[in-house]
C-alpha cells in the first residue's frame, strides 16, 4: 500500500483523470470496415465495432452514410478525448469499391494485401487531406500515402473482417480521405518531414491518451513513486511505444519493471533521482534521444528541433566533412536516414557512442547523479549504441549471471 503521500497523489490523479480518445488510424479503420460491410451485404449502418490493437474495443458512429450498387461511403467523427489534438472532431473518411478504379483526381499510390488462398487482394489508396511521402526515411515509402503501417493493417483487417463475414472473395478498394485534412496539415511539422498535401493517418495501438503535460507528469510521478514505495532500487525509463516494444521485443525485459515518460525526459529522471532508485536503464529511438544528447530535457517538438544540428555537433570530431557530409546530416529528413548516411561511410559506430557518452551525461546530471545506462536504437538499423554499464544493468533485470553479479557488488 502506499504512504501518506501516495495516496494523496492518487487522490490527485483521480481529480485529474482525462478521457482517452482514438486516433485516426482507428477512426479509418473503421470507417473502412463499415464501408466494406455495407457494400457486400446491401444494408445501411448507423455504427461499427473494432478492436484497436491495445485491446480495447471502438465502436463508434457513422455519418455521411452512402451506399450505391459499386460502392459505399461513411465517415468517422475523431474523437481525440482531451487530448488537444489538431484533428480532434474532423471527419476520416473511407469509401470502399469493387476491383480497383481510381477516385476522381487519384493518381496511383496504391497498397496492396494479398488475400488468403483463393481469395484475391485487397487495396488501399487516399483521397482529399491525406498527405502525400515526398522524402525518404518515413514509415511510408515516397510516392505513397501517408499510412502508417500499423493504421494501414488495421483497415486491410477491418476490411478482410466485413469481406469473411459476408463470404465475399474478391478484390475490394478502399478510399481514405479526410476534407480538412490540407488545411489542419498546416498546424503539424508534416511539410518539414516531406509529407505533402494534406495529414498522416497515424497511431501504433489506435488510442489517443491525453496530453496534458501536468497530468502526465504527476501520473509519471506517481508510478515511479509506486514502485520505489515497493523496495524496488532500479528502475526503466521509456518515452514511449516504441520504447516499450524495444525493450521487450529485443532486451527481453519486462515493463513491470519501467515506467513510460512520453517526452517528459528531464522531469522523469529529477523524480527517479528522488524517489531514491540507485540505478536507471534508459531506452528510447534515437530520434527522440538525439535531443538529450544536446541537453533538452524535453523532447516535444514544440521546444524546438535541433535534431540534426546535435548529431552533426557529434559527427564533426569524426569527419572531414567528405562529400559534403555536413549539408547531408543537417538536410536529412529523420535520423533513420542520417544514420544511413553515416552507416555507408562507416562512422555510424564512433558517432554513436559520442551521441551515447553525451546522453548519459546530461541524464546523470537530470537525475542527481544517479546511474544512469543508455541504450538507443532505430527501427532500421536495431540497437544503435549502448552506454558501456548497459548490459550489467539489463542482466540485472532479466536475473541473468551479469545482472546478479552487479547486484552483489
Amino acid at each position: 500500500m502506499p504512504g501518506k503521500n501516495g495516496q494523496e497523489r492518487c487522490r490527485k490523479m483521480e481529480k485529474q483523470e482525462l478521457r482517452s480518445g482514438f486516433t485516426t488510424g482507428t477512426c479509418a479503420a473503421v470507417a473502412a470496415k463499415a464501408a466494406a460491410a455495407m457494400l457486400l451485404t446491401g444494408s445501411e449502418l448507423q455504427h461499427m465495432t473494432l478492436m484497436t490493437p491495445k485491446g480495447r474495443s471502438a465502436d463508434l458512429p457513422l455519418f455521411h452514410v452512402v451506399l450505391k450498387q459499386e460502392k459505399a461511403v461513411c465517415a468517422v467523427k475523431k474523437d481525440a478525448g482531451d487530448d488537444p489534438d489538431v484533428t480532434h472532431q474532423a471527419m476520416v473518411f473511407a469509401s470502399v469499391q469493387y476491383s480497383y478504379k481510381n477516385e476522381e483526381g487519384q493518381t496511383g499510390g496504391i497498397y496492396r494485401r494479398d488475400g488468403e488462398e483463393g481469395k484475391d487482394p485487397l487495396f488501399l489508396t487516399a483521397g482529399e487531406g491525406i498527405g502525400w511521402v515526398t522524402k525518404p526515411g518515413l514509415s511510408c515509402p515516397v510516392g505513397m500515402p501517408a499510412i502508417n503501417p500499423v493504421p494501414r493493417d488495421m483497415i486491410f483487417c477491418g476490411v478482410e473482417e466485413a469481406r469473411k463475414e459476408a463470404g465475399f472473395d474478391g478484390s475490394l478498394t478502399i478510399t481514405i480521405w479526410m476534407p480538412e485534412g490540407k488545411k489542419l496539415a498546416e498546424k503539424t511539422f508534416n511539410s518539414r518531414l516531406g509529407i505533402e498535401g494534406g495529414l498522416s493517418i497515424l497511431g501504433t495501438t489506435g488510442i489517443v491518451k491525453p496530453m496534458s503535460e501536468e497530468a502526465l507528469i504527476a501520473t509519471i510521478r506517481l508510478e515511479l513513486h509506486m514502485k520505489a514505495v515497493s523496495g524496488k532500487k532500479q528502475v526503466i525509463l521509456v518515452p514511449g511505444n516504441y520504447g516499450e516494444a524495444f525493450i521487450q521485443e529485443t532486451l527481453g525485459l519486462d515493463l513491470k519493471d519501467g515506467v513510460i515518460c512520453s517526452n517528459f525526459i528531464g522531469e522523469a529522471l529529477q523524480s527517479a533521482g528522488e524517489e531514491g532508485f540507485h540505478q536507471i536503464l534508459f531506452a528510447g529511438h534515437i530520434g527522440k534521444l538525439i535531443k538529450t544528447a544536446g541537453g533538452v530535457p524535453n523532447t516535444h517538438s514544440k521546444y524546438g528541433d535541433r535534431r540534426m544540428e546535435i548529431l552533426w555537433d557529434c559527427t564533426a570530431p569524426f569527419s572531414e566533412d567528405r562529400d559534403g557530409l555536413k549539408e547531408k546530416i543537417l538536410t536529412a529528413n529523420t535520423m533513420e536516414e542520417a544514420a544511413g548516411i553515416l552507416k555507408s561511410l562507416g562512422i555510424l559506430e564512433p558517432v554513436m557512442k559520442e551521441v551515447v557518452d553525451r546522453i548519459q551525461g546530461y541524464m546523470t546530471l537530470w537525475s542527481g547523479g544517479r546511474k544512469v545506462e543508455v541504450v538507443t536504437f532505430s527501427t532500421m538499423y536495431g540497437i544503435l549504441g549502448m552506454s558501456r554499464g548497459a548490459m550489467e544493468l539489463i542482466g540485472l533485470f532479466s536475473g541473468t549471471e551479469s545482472g546478479r553479479k552487479e547486484q552483489e557488488e
